[in-house]
């Protein structure tokens, strides 16, 4: 079965649901704003910059999301859902996802970003399968730390090894992956079909160079 692999973030979505998180934490007055909105937006212009410290990262971004209860946390993500998430949805996005499955391919979704942001994500998109970073969880809570290897850069290839292994029926064979990102590169060049998808200037230039298609997904 063919695997048809998707980055989440300004790929499927018309933005990043990591950096709206934090803005959405930030209007519902959850935090310190400037504090948080300072240090926010530091760690998306490394990512941009393609420096960033995704361990250091993940790390502040859940050690935020483990101040919630999980019941409090669980009307959070509905509401974030509805508020943010909906209106980065693009109609492209879901309609390239729909041609995968209509193929019968096997569809997954894998980003640097939380499992807990994401899931309810991937679930509005139809897509079953994630592979995203994860959060541990001791009695039920979550702790505000990384759980094994982050989704990210390099990282994603490890993760899509161990699924894969857990999964021997499928491999790689006439995989694609889309993706906007520089960062996901290496994964790029892992699969047989490389899409870049309104791709930043980095990923434009390489693209180009490798004669990748370059699609945009926005409506």
């Amino acid at each position: 079965m063919t695997l048809a692999i998707f980055d989440l973030d300004n790929t499927l979505l018309n933005g990043d649901s990591d950096h709206g998180w934090g803005e959405f934490i930030i209007s519902k007055n959850l935090v310190d704003a400037d504090a948080y909105r300072k240090q926010n937006d530091a760690f998306y212009e490394d990512y941009l910059k393609g420096e960033l410290d995704i361990y250091a990262y993940q790390n502040f971004c859940l050690g935020q999301i483990a101040q919630f209860p999980k019941a409090q946390l669980d009307e959070l993500l509905a509401l974030f859902m509805k508020e943010a998430i909906e209106p980065m949805i693009n109609k492209k996005a879901e309609q390239l996802i729909e041609s995968h499955r209509s193929h019968d391919h096997e569809l997954l979704i894998i980003t640097a970003t939380n499992e807990v942001i994401t899931q309810p994500i991937a679930h509005r998109l139809g897509v079953s399968t994630l592979i995203a970073t994860e959060a541990e969880m001791i009695n039920g809570e979550y702790t505000g730390k990384v759980q094994g290897i982050a989704s990210y850069a390099g990282g994603k290839i490890e993760r899509l090894k161990q699924w894969l292994e857990a999964h021997p029926q499928l491999n790689l064979e006439g995989s694609y992956f889309y993706s906007d990102s520089h960062n996901d590169i290496p994964l790029l060049e892992y699969v047989d079909h490389a899409y870049a998808v309104d791709p930043d200037s980095t990923l434009l230039a390489y693209a180009s160079e490798k004669h990748w298609p370059v699609i945009s997904l926005r409506d």
